[in-house]
Parts: C-alpha cells; sequence; structure tokens
C-alpha cells in the first residue's frame, strides 16, 4: 500500500520535504557556526592593519589584499623554519605512537586478562591531565635525559599524552572486527603475529588512518607549552611559538597573525586532505582470499 514506505527506499527519501529542510537548516547552523571564526579570521587577514580598530567595525574588508600574507615573513625571520618543527615534530610523534598504539589497541581488543579494565581506566585518568600540571616534574625528566633544548623534549611528552585516547579510539574499531577472523586464520594454522599482520591490519587500516590523523593533529596542536618549557633554541622552536612573536609590546599585528596562522595550519591540512580517501577504502581488504 501507498501508506507504508518500502524498507529498500532510500534514508533520504523516506523523509517529508519539512523534515529534509529542517535536516538540511539544522546541518547549516550547525556548519555556519563552526567556520564562522575561521571565516572572520580569514577575512581579518586580508584587512588593512588600521582598518581593524575602525568604528563601527566592518566585517567585510575594503581594499582588501594579500598583503599580510607576504610582509609576514620579514615580521617574523625563521618563520618557515618554525612551520619545519612543527610539521616534523608532529609526524615524529604521530609514527612513534602508531608503532606503539597499533599492537596494544590489538592486544586490549583480542585478549582478556585479569586487571584489563584497570590498565585502560589509568589510561584514561592520564589523558584527563593537562600537560601544565605535570610541567614540573617533566622538566626534570628530560633534565635528566639529557632532551632539553632538543626536538625530543617536545616530542617525548607528546607521545606520553596522545596515546591513551588513541589506544583507546583504535581499541573500540578492533573491538568491531569479528572474532570469527581470528579463529578462521587460526583453523589454517596461522600465528597470531602472521593474523594481526595478514588479517587484522588490513580490516583494521581506516581506524588506523583515524587515528593518525587525529594524533597528528593533537601533536600539531599541543606544542606550545612544551615548546617554552623545554625549549629555549630559536632553530627548535615550533609554529605556536612563532606565531606569538607577532604579538609585540606595543601592539598585536592582528593581519599578519591570522594570515601566518593559515599558512602553518596548511600542512596539516594537506595531510587530512590525503589522508582522508583512505578512511573507507579497506575496510574489507584481507579478511577473505
Amino acid at each position: 500500500m501507498a501508506l507504508f514506505r518500502k524498507e529498500n527506499t532510500a534514508m533520504i527519501d523516506r523523509y517529508s520535504w519539512w523534515e529534509i529542510v529542517a535536516i538540511y537548516a539544522g546541518i547549516a547552523a550547525f556548519l555556519f557556526f563552526m567556520l564562522s571564526p575561521f571565516i572572520e579570521g580569514f577575512l581579518v587577514s586580508l584587512k588593512p592593519l588600521a582598518q581593524l580598530f575602525s568604528s563601527p567595525y566592518t566585517f567585510w574588508p575594503e581594499n582588501g589584499s594579500f598583503d599580510a600574507y607576504f610582509t609576514m615573513w620579514d615580521s617574523v625571520p625563521g618563520f618557515g623554519r618554525y612551520i619545519f618543527n612543527s610539521f616534523l615534530i608532529s609526524t615524529v610523534a604521530t609514527v612513534i605512537v602508531l608503532l606503539l598504539v597499533v599492537p596494544a589497541a590489538y592486544a586490549f581488543a583480542r585478549f582478556n586478562y585479569q586487571g584489563m579494565g584497570l590498565v585502560l581506566g589509568g589510561f584514561l585518568a592520564i589523558s584527563m591531565f593537562s600537560g601544565a600540571v605535570l610541567l614540573i616534574p617533566l622538566f626534570r625528566l628530560m633534565r635528566t635525559l639529557g632532551l632539553l633544548n632538543t626536538y625530543f623534549a617536545m616530542i617525548v611528552p607528546g607521545v606520553a599524552f596522545l596515546i591513551p585516547s588513541a589506544i583507546w579510539l583504535l581499541r573500540t574499531y578492533m573491538k568491531r572486527i569479528p572474532l570469527e577472523l581470528n579463529e578462521a586464520a587460526y583453523m589454517d594454522g596461522a600465528s597470531q603475529f602472521y593474523t594481526f599482520r595478514r588479517v587484522i591490519l588490513p580490516i583494521a587500516s581506516p581506524g588506523i588512518i583515524v587515528v593518525a590523523i587525529t594524533t597528528f593533529i593533537g601533536a600539531y596542536a599541543q606544542q606550545f607549552v612544551f615548546a617554552l618549557s623545554f625549549n629555549s633554541k630559536t632553530e627548535y622552536m615550533p609554529l605556536p611559538v612563532g606565531l606569538f612573536a607577532y604579538f609585540g609590546r606595543q601592539e598585536v599585528i592582528w593581519n599578519e597573525l591570522m594570515a601566518a596562522s593559515f599558512v602553518g595550519i596548511t600542512p596539516a591540512l594537506i595531510i587530512i586532505f590525503f589522508l582522508q580517501r583512505y578512511l573507507v577504502g579497506g575496510l574489507t581488504a584481507g579478511a577473505v582470499k
């Protein structure tokens, strides 16, 4: 009968027109509140510095230009080095986290042992601590290990704070992989390591990529406190410290600061752009012969 909707109908076609309008209106409102700070920041980067303090304030720039994107390199010498340092620190931290988290998440997802819940709860509790709370013990640890004024002074603490959330995220994904795949591989004579490497890893690759993206973004964003506390050499400073240099004693160069911010996040955006297409691909790769 026409009163009943077919089950094979696309989900979007099961709603009436006013429900569809309400859904898209909600999505548009959500995107507006999410993107409006970035849109305003981009428009600020196009405005002359004097126009930023004009009254009344104008949202759209008058005689806007991209001059700030060129002059910012002269305002903070070595800004390109700051971007390279942030990219290097984030990449190394992401690789280390993946090397430690992938086998750990597999063990937590596939094996049951006494005290596992306590260990996972400890990981969750650690992730609740702020890096600023542990600066003094971390500084003493970095000094004891001889890591002050090196890249590892920012990589090691970053890895320590990123591992717990990464384990929880990837463990949840791996628990969704059917246990029958392990049992089938065991019946074929495969070892645990072979099953993990040839069966589980291809299926878990979308989850691993998600963890890699979130870890890279987290490592890219948390470098400011560690850099100021554990490093005093300019050649090792990451991007957040370079952005802080735009805050002068007399004034803040807001248009160049916004321009530098957008230039600074470009490497992270490129990484996300090239990796996001792998989030769906490979979901069942390697599950069957």
